[in-house]
């Protein structure tokens, strides 16, 4: 069944055309949808009966249920492992800064790439979200904590650009002044670096902001740590970014997991330095998550100082990441691949 929540406003009018209802309906069924973030058709009032029945009869309506709900003693970060519909798990993050609430929401079930820093791929992928899936995780945090998200970060689990033609119909939905009405300005997109697909991005013209996973300087360091680094080497993709920085006038995030001993050197970050030379960018410094499954160590902070002061001198902007969620492991899988196995167990919230 073609699933409500995954269709845009012009699919959608040609759904409904197609059963018989007046052109109007479509946005009121959109705006119930979308606006008012209904939970099934059942609550669409102005609604005919029928309409509502046939709604739920011949289509899927993309939800999903809070399994397990985790707060931050410390800043308030919310951690979600939400429930699909086919039994499979989440994970996004909803965190509180003074502009407002930002989600970190996931694109797929699992992840392909094996970057072997991040527990997001140890399990394995299992399939793509749909464009509604991945708007319910929006829905369903907003409805559950009664406050408006205003800013999105597609940094949870999954390759978005590996489910792109999904992720591009999400993109479209989330920013409809007829919905959520999001500025894609707000909305930060993350990559390891799929090179076709981040010219295709670069086609599509969009204000958002691109986040590349880079974690290393050079191709020997990254080929260590992320697969995907084998098939595209650092010039071909830095080649990509400045296309896109080019062509959109977005500037590029270059997200830098610190890794005592491994990435984090003065000779690294000169090396850095002189690879983004000229380039509309700036470097995201983050101290890596420990993994359990991996022996990594965090960067210590004077090396990070170390590290940002050389990136300074050669007028590379930069920053690091606030840590946020630390006391609820708000990082990516840890959740999801920390329930194990699929149960019965029962939902709870909180």
């Amino acid at each position: 069944m073609n699933d409500l929540l995954s269709m845009t406003f012009s699919q959608l009018e040609a759904e409904l055309l197609s059963m018989g209802e007046k052109k109007y309906v479509a946005g009121q069924v959109f705006s119930w949808l979308h606006e008012k973030q209904a939970a099934s058709p059942d609550e669409m009032t102005n609604v005919s009966k029928n309409l509502r029945e046939k709604l739920k009869n011949f289509y899927s309506f993309s939800s999903c249920t809070i399994e397990k709900k985790l707060v931050s003693v410390y800043d308030n970060t919310v951690k979600y492992l939400f429930r699909l519909q086919d039994g499979e798990r989440i994970e996004s993050v909803v965190m509180q800064y003074k502009y407002g609430h930002t989600i970190c929401v996931s694109s797929q079930v699992g992840c392909k790439m094996g970057c072997t820093f991040c527990a997001s791929g140890i399990a394995g992928f299992v399939r793509n979200l749909l464009p509604g899936e991945i708007l319910a995780q929006l829905y369903t945090a907003q409805r559950d904590l009664g406050v408006s998200i205003s800013h999105i970060v597609m940094m949870g689990v999954g390759e978005p650009l590996d489910n792109f033609d999904n992720v591009m119909t999400f993109l479209s939905l989330v920013t409809d002044a007829r919905g959520q009405n999001l500025s894609m300005r707000n909305i930060s997109l993350s990559t390891c670096g799929v090179v076709p697909m981040i010219d295709r991005l670069r086609e599509q013209k969009l204000q958002l902001t691109l986040s590349v996973s880079l974690h290393a300087p050079n191709d020997a360091i990254r080929q260590q740590t992320m697969p995907v680094a084998r098939r595209w080497d650092m010039d071909t993709l830095l080649n990509a970014c400045r296309r896109y920085a080019d062509d959109t006038g977005r500037r590029i995030s270059f997200e830098y997991a610190m890794i005592a001993g491994v990435n984090d050197s003065d000779a690294c970050a000169e090396e850095l330095a002189n690879r983004l030379k000229g380039m509309l960018c700036h470097v995201n410094l983050i101290p890596v998550n420990a993994v359990k499954e991996r022996d990594y160590a965090r960067s210590s902070d004077r090396r990070i100082r170390s590290f940002i002061a050389v990136l300074e001198k050669h007028k590379i902007n930069v920053t690091v990441r606030r840590t946020l969620g630390s006391d609820i492991n708000a990082s990516c899988g840890q959740l999801r691949r920390g329930e194990g196995p699929q149960t019965n167990a029962s939902l709870h919230k909180g």
